[in-house]
C-alpha cells in the first residue's frame, strides 16, 4: 500500500526548529520563517548541539551573510506570492523596501548565490502554486491565471510548459489518473 501525503513545509520547518531549541532551553523567538531572534547569548556548545541536531532534518544555521540575504529574498518573495495584495507590486521596488538594498546589489547576489535569477526563481514558485492549485482545487485555469496574475492563461501556459515540459493541461490530467 503507498499512502501519498500533503504537507506544509513551512509549519514542519517551523515545528522542528521550535522543538529542538525548546530541548536545549534556548529562550526565542521566532520571527518570521526563517529567521530566530535568541534572548541570551548563546554558548558555543549550545550552537553546536542546536546545529546537529537540526541538520538532522536538513536543517542549517545560516553563517554566511550573502547565503543569509539569499534566503531572505527567497522568503520575502514566497510572502509576497502567498499575499495577494502584493502580488502585483513591483517585485525590485518591493525586495529593495523590505529588504534594505538596491535591488542592482539583492540580484547580484541571489544570481551569484543561486545560479538563476530572482525572476526565475518566482517563475518557479508561481509555477509551483499552479501545480498546487490544479491538484488541490476545481479551479480553472483561468481563474488560476488571475489569481496569480498571469496576464492571460496564454501566459500561464507558456511558462508552465517552459518550466515542467507539460501544459497544465496535461498535467491536470496526469494528476488526476494518478489518484
Amino acid at each position: 500500500m503507498t499512502l501519498f501525503v500533503k504537507y506544509d513545509f513551512d509549519l514542519v520547518c517551523k515545528t522542528v526548529v521550535k522543538e529542538q531549541l525548546n530541548l536545549l532551553d534556548i529562550a526565542h523567538t521566532i520571527t518570521s520563517l526563517g529567521e530566530i531572534k535568541i534572548h541570551d547569548a548563546l554558548e558555543a556548545e549550545k550552537r553546536e548541539l542546536l546545529d546537529a541536531a537540526l541538520k538532522r532534518y536538513g536543517i542549517q544555521i545560516l553563517s554566511n551573510q550573502k547565503e543569509t540575504l539569499v534566503e531572505r529574498i527567497k522568503h520575502t518573495i514566497d510572502d509576497m506570492l502567498q499575499n495577494t495584495d502584493l502580488r502585483t507590486v513591483k517585485v525590485s521596488s518591493y525586495l529593495s523596501d523590505a529588504l534594505n538594498y538596491s535591488y542592482a546589489h539583492l540580484s547580484t547576489v541571489f544570481s551569484e548565490s543561486t545560479y538563476t535569477s530572482i525572476e526565475n526563481y518566482m517563475i518557479l514558485k508561481k509555477v509551483d502554486l499552479v501545480k498546487e492549485r490544479i491538484c488541490n482545487t476545481d479551479l480553472t485555469l483561468t481563474e488560476i491565471a488571475y489569481q496569480l496574475d498571469y496576464s492571460s492563461v496564454a501566459h500561464l501556459s507558456g511558462q508552465f510548459k517552459k518550466t515542467t515540459g507539460l501544459t497544465p493541461s496535461v498535467f491536470q490530467r496526469i494528476m488526476k489518473n494518478r489518484n
